[in-house]
């Protein structure tokens, strides 16, 4: 008690001036988001909290800004660290130098594959990591009974995370059919985490929204038009505005960004791989993209630092001022959002800080997770005596699927992709030795000619996912994934052309980011030798089996009709 009586008495004479502050910033153009002022003024600094901000401040250690521009750090408000593809430990290496200082993280991919043992490694990982890493609780450990997970999270192992400090409650429940039909096993888990629920509705309107609202979902990151976010903000659910790199929300949304809305606003990423992350940037590109899109620059940094702040109960940043963590991002313009230097709790993010903050946790028991025995080209035929044929229609840019009927190439009861059409095979096998599942279909959009890929990334359940118009290059490729233990890989015309290895619980890498952003730029150049037009092929490929999102998808199981939350024939 004496010490933090000690500790709060120096934080209240360093903001009267009593006492020279930690250290003062001077010279600091500061962006006050209650009033939407920029002041030319001082900040000083008490350890981790910012004591007080005017002139006239002495300081131990003294930064001159040279005018910059100071912003609360960044918020991601909902991001999943496992497809940006490294440990947490690089995933803070790669993006807090673009001025994120806390981030919310759902782990159910790892999940997924290694259940609890998931959730305690990004706890532990965040406890000692520099940036502040939030680790909610996956509620749908499967994400739904129509495919096959390595693991499970029930309500009972779930009950000893309610009282984590470092969680913000229920991760995304994708279970929205158990949610409407009261489910019981699902109601409890949401009844664990009462006013702590993180939601997923994609296209829910109406009364079903009504429903998804009244169970509790306090915001959404699946908008992907103006007209289902404006509904949402009426129904008083927070937006979360994505920009993947997948799912590119950002522009449609545009107009929802306000000085009235901004309280109801976040911007997040989801899934974004640390080459876009490097090459593109991060919440700091979308700052930049909103602005130069004529959005209010206070609405935009709102939506990027206060709003998600306050969404998560994080209610000591996200502005500059007394008593608030000393999270700070200085920009040499505050409409390009340039960032030139990040302050996490007091200190200046660079490789010193890295350093300092010691080993992670050991990920060794995520290595070997693939279990699946050798494929021959034989395990890829379709056979059907259905003439018409449901076919997944790839929308690039985002994560919704179209729903086509094409009757296909057919030798007897052979059913065939048509390259022509730009129709390619696609399957998904169950990987954890469990039942040996192949589902197998066809989708459009991926534009190969020759070839396969395929992705051990398979979203939520990270099964084996193929995409292909050879089944020898589908086999070639998947047998490469069980023998590295996962990633990515190409085959073409009986060669492997390319291989990223993921061992970590087939979704992480053992090394550095900047390693996985060469591997990537590698293996994408291998990619189109196939044909393949998408810029994003493997994250494109990795939502197929994601049976949660509209309208035509594929898992272990089959193909599945997600309207109607059920298998169809092929």
């Amino acid at each position: 008690m004496n010490q933090q009586r000690d500790k709060l008495r120096n934080l209240i004479d360093q903001a009267q001036g009593k006492r020279p502050a930690s250290l003062v910033l001077k010279n600091v153009s500061v962006f006050h988001l209650t009033t939407g002022e920029i002041r030319r003024e001082e900040i000083a600094l008490c350890g981790e909290r910012i004591a007080g901000v005017g002139t006239g401040y002495e300081g131990e250690h003294v930064i001159d800004a040279d005018g910059m521009f100071a912003i609360p750090g960044f918020i991601d408000a909902h991001v999943h660290v496992e497809s940006c593809m490294v440990t947490p430990f690089e995933f803070e290496r790669c993006v807090m130098p673009h001025g994120v200082t806390t981030a919310v993280c759902d782990p159910h991919e790892l999940a997924n594959v290694a259940g609890w043992r998931a959730i305690d490694f990004f706890l532990d990982s965040a406890r000692r990591m520099c940036m502040d890493l939030r680790v909610q609780i996956s509620s749908c450990v499967p994400a739904t009974p129509l495919e096959t997970s390595g693991s499970s999270l029930e309500v009972e192992e779930m009950r000893r995370y309610v009282t984590e400090p470092l969680s913000c409650g229920l991760g995304e429940m994708m279970n929205v059919p158990g949610v409407l039909s009261g489910a019981p096993e699902v109601l409890d888990k949401l009844a664990l985490f009462p006013g702590r629920i993180d939601g997923h509705c994609p296209m829910r309107s109406g009364k079903s929204l009504n429903g998804c609202v009244a169970a509790g979902m306090r915001n959404c990151h699946e908008c992907a038009s103006l007209a289902e976010a404006e509904e949402k903000l009426r129904r008083g659910m927070q937006i979360l505005i994505r920009e993947g790199s997948v799912a590119h929300d950002l522009e449609a949304l545009l107009p929802l960004i306000t000085i009235p809305n901004s309280p109801f606003l976040c911007f997040c990423t989801d899934d974004r791989n640390v080459l876009d992350i490097t090459e593109s940037g991060h919440i700091d590109r979308m700052i930049a993209r909103a602005i130069a899109a004529g959005a209010d620059p206070l609405a935009v940094y709102r939506a990027a630092c206060w709003s998600p702040a306050r969404h998560f109960g994080l209610n000591d940043r996200g502005l500059i001022a007394p008593g608030q963590r000393a999270d700070l991002v200085l920009l040499s313009d505050l409409n390009s959002c340039r960032v030139e230097m990040v302050l996490k709790n007091g200190r200046i993010v660079n490789e010193e800080l890295f350093a300092a903050r010691g080993e992670g946790p050991d990920p060794s028991e995520f290595l070997r997770s693939i279990h699946r025995p050798e494929l021959s080209a034989e395990s890829f035929r379709v056979f059907s005596a259905c003439a018409e044929t449901p076919v997944i229609g790839i929308r690039e840019g985002s994560l919704v699927t179209d729903f086509l009927k094409m009757e296909l190439p057919r030798d007897g009861r052979e059913k065939r992709c048509d390259p022509e059409r730009d129709v390619a095979k696609v399957a998904v096998l169950e990987r954890y030795g469990k039942n040996g599942n192949i589902g197998l279909g066809f989708v459009r959009g991926f534009g190969l000619k020759s070839g396969a890929v395929a992705s051990s990334v398979g979203h939520d359940s990270h099964n084996l996912c193929v995409v292909g118009v050879s089944d020898a290059d589908m086999a070639l490729a998947v047998n490469a994934l069980r023998e590295c233990g996962g990633g990515f890989a190409v085959a073409d015309r009986g060669r492997i052309l390319d291989l990223l290895p993921l061992p970590l619980g087939g979704l992480l890498s053992c090394g550095s980011y900047e390693t996985v952003c060469g591997e990537l730029r590698h293996i994408r150049k291998a990619v189109k030798v196939t044909g393949c037009r998408l810029e994003e092929p493997f994250q494109t490929l990795s939502f197929l089996p994601l049976p949660v999102i509209p309208f035509l998808r594929i898992t272990d199981r089959g193909i599945v009709d997600v309207e109607r939350f059920k298998i169809i024939p092929v």
